[in-house]
């Protein structure tokens, strides 16, 4: 019996191999080429305030992937601002990727919820309609308190917009970076070594992910 059991095993292997090789087929397929061209679509965390223009983390998410990454971060967006934006930016150009990440300054100004997660799902339709690779950026609840202390966390609503709309969420980057008073160049923007560090934690998402 031990004998027959271990020959039914055995002959599973190649079949188990097989399913594995074909994960991997699968990610390999949805990577996106060095030089693909990405829209990164934000706000002053993604123009990168607070540090020189080449230390923003779309340069530096550049240099990693090797990605073309536009970068229309504008200071003071809101998620309607963003969403008045797109189609123009969408307009007449090909992006093999769009990353979006905006709503802090929602947050910030006390637009509901409601309203900021209507926004981000518009945004990420319209993405979507343009390519599959669809991701959104969380960005922590703003919290004077839960900052000094280093415990930020991303608002709730990203997780569900995200997921309602199919697209990839990157959750605890800016969060994590804004939480560690030494990445900070203010109380909510990073500085140079904190958008390095949103780059390289970006890189390693996509890249879980089958992105890269």
């Amino acid at each position: 019996m031990k004998r027959r059991h271990l020959l039914h095993l055995l002959a599973g292997v190649p079949a188990v191999a097989a399913l594995a090789a074909c994960g991997r087929r699968k990610a390999s397929s949805n990577a996106l080429k060095p030089g693909a061209r990405v829209l990164a679509l934000g706000d002053s965390l993604t123009f990168g305030y607070g540090a020189p223009t080449d230390a923003s983390w779309p340069v530096k998410l550049g240099e990693i992937t090797g990605w073309q990454i536009d970068n229309e971060g504008v200071n003071g967006d809101t998620s309607a601002g963003a969403l008045q934006r797109l189609p123009g930016l969408l307009n007449g150009s090909s992006y093999d990727a769009i990353l979006i990440g905006i709503g802090g300054n929602d947050m910030l100004r006390g637009v509901s919820s409601a309203a900021t997660r209507d926004n981000l799902a518009a945004l990420i339709d319209l993405a979507r309609a343009h390519t599959p690779h669809v991701a959104v950026l969380a960005t922590p609840a703003p919290d004077a308190v839960r900052a000094f202390v280093g415990s930020l966390s991303d608002a709730p609503f990203y997780e569900e917009v995200a997921k309602s709309g199919q697209a990839l969420l990157l959750a605890d980057v800016y969060s994590s970076v804004l939480s560690d008073a030494s990445l900070r160049s203010d109380r909510i923007h990073a500085n140079a070594r904190g958008y390095e560090k949103v780059a390289q934690l970006l890189a390693d998402q996509l890249k879980a992910a089958g992105w890269r």
